[in-house]
């Protein structure tokens, strides 16, 4: 029987490998989210440790973030030529060697140095993983597929703020980056043994045999694979990548929106531990809060699956910016007119308001991802969601790099950082009105 890929999956049920291929890129995006990270969360014993001032370690902290956006655009464009598991392979590989050569580093220029290479890890391992899982499961459930992989990072921030407490009294901060590094190394060759390439990128490229093979994984009788179909704007012989005209809106809606998430994500999570332990935080109880943010995180990238395919991309994305404001106008005024010795309710409001902070990015960033793998056509999905990364990252990079000094210029306030957080989470709103790609909301009775 001849068929495509995607229709002879459409209804039935997903198969163990294809949990495996979900589960294996989740938890390369959780090991990438430790690695990531355990430098903030590290950040105060090494300033201690290096006598320097923490507006001085802006660059480590953004050294990661400015390899990502290379890594993300051209990870994205050489898993569209070479396969998206041969790239997840080597981003994993890459990072979890940064990592250990982070803890033989002794300044800040070492410092920036390995994290920019890992960086490029990093940001090559989500576009692959993301277009790699898509491909494997059902149109149905891709909205989902996204949504539980885009809870990896915050998964990993999570189990970083329960892990590092517990390893740093026995190992050092060294210590622990070996133990993530090895860790990160060993995983990425189970990921290259016991995963298989997608049989449509396979069947795109003209590996006829390797993506039946593949396919037999998944696939139960006899079955003649066809190549997808191209997309209704691809003319004949043409070839549409990630800038074609018929992509514009997207691109235009994702470089913001997208941008936004993550300027917003990465401020949050590389200076929460900074701003907590200024604000009469213990290191202990602002990893704690860390924690919360973490997991809180999850689970608001987790719920985009369901809250995207019941309400639609749009309506998330505005509610998600209407949110985001409120909460970072909150946590800033808190934060703000915490008293010099706070009681432990004053603690927990810090904590929740934090927490809901970090539920509403990892909710927003999610349903941009979503937005991505059922915007781009198949031809180009890691490059459109790799490109769209790299001009996203450079948010991130001014924010990371520039949040030391945000903190330190108004004195004892923080009013300019979280002012610039309120100001980036407002930007998310571009995504409901500019790209012409939205998910709709599922009909009554659609799983």
């Amino acid at each position: 029987m001849q068929s495509t890929f995607s229709a002879a999956i459409a209804r039935a049920p997903i198969k163990p490998f294809q949990w495996l291929v979900l589960a294996f890129g989740l938890l390369v995006l959780v090991i990438e989210g430790i690695d990531l990270q355990s430098l903030s969360l590290v950040t105060p014993v090494i300033l201690d440790e290096w006598g320097i001032d923490r507006a001085l370690f802006g660059p480590p902290l953004a050294g990661a973030m400015f390899g990502m956006a290379f890594g993300s655009f051209f990870g994205g464009m050489l898993g569209d030529r070479f396969g998206r598991l041969t790239m997840l392979f080597a981003a994993a590989l890459i990072f979890g060697i940064s990592t250990i050569l982070a803890a033989y580093t002794n300044d800040v220029m070492q410092m920036t140095a390995v994290r920019v290479l890992g960086g490029v890890g990093f940001g090559a391992a989500y576009p692959n993983a993301l277009a790699l899982a898509s491909d494997w499961v059902p149109a149905r459930w891709r909205t989902y597929a996204v949504a539980a992989l885009s809870v990896g990072i915050p998964v990993g921030t999570a189990l970083s703020a329960l892990i590092v407490p517990e390893l740093l009294p026995g190992y050092g901060w060294r210590g622990t980056f070996l133990i993530f590094g090895i860790g990160s190394v060993v995983f990425a060759f189970a990921t290259i043994l016991l995963i298989r390439e997608s049989p449509p990128f396979l069947l795109a490229n003209g590996r006829h045999d390797a993506a039946h093979r593949a396919a037999a994984r998944v696939l139960d009788g006899e079955f003649d694979l066809l190549p997808e179909p191209p997309p209704a704007e691809q003319r004949e012989g043409e070839r549409i990548g990630v800038f074609h005209p018929s992509n514009r809106r997207l691109n235009w809606g994702m470089g913001i929106s997208l941008s936004a998430g993550l300027t917003y994500a990465y401020g949050i999570l590389s200076w929460a531990p900074e701003f907590l332990t200024s604000s009469a935080f213990t290191l202990s109880q602002a990893l704690d809060a860390t924690f919360v943010l973490g997991i809180l995180g999850v689970i608001g990238g987790a719920s985009a699956g369901y809250f995207t395919r019941r309400f639609g991309s749009k309506a998330v994305t505005i509610a998600c910016t209407v949110l985001g404001v409120l909460v970072t106008v909150a946590l800033g005024w808190t934060i703000d007119n915490m008293a010099a010795l706070p009681s432990a309710n004053d603690r927990l409001v810090a904590m929740a308001l934090l927490g809901a902070a970090g539920f509403i990015m990892s909710l927003a960033v999610a349903c941009f991802y979503a937005m991505m793998v059922a915007g781009y056509p198949q031809s180009c999905r890691s490059g459109g969601m790799g490109a769209m990364l790299t001009i996203a990252r450079f948010g991130g990079i001014t924010m990371v790099f520039s949040g030391g000094w945000l903190l330190n210029l108004a004195g004892d306030s923080f009013i300019a950082y979280f002012a610039v957080l309120t100001v980036v989470a407002l930007a998310f709103i571009a995504a409901a009105f500019i790209v012409d790609r939205q998910i709709p909301p599922a009909r009554v009775g659609e799983n």
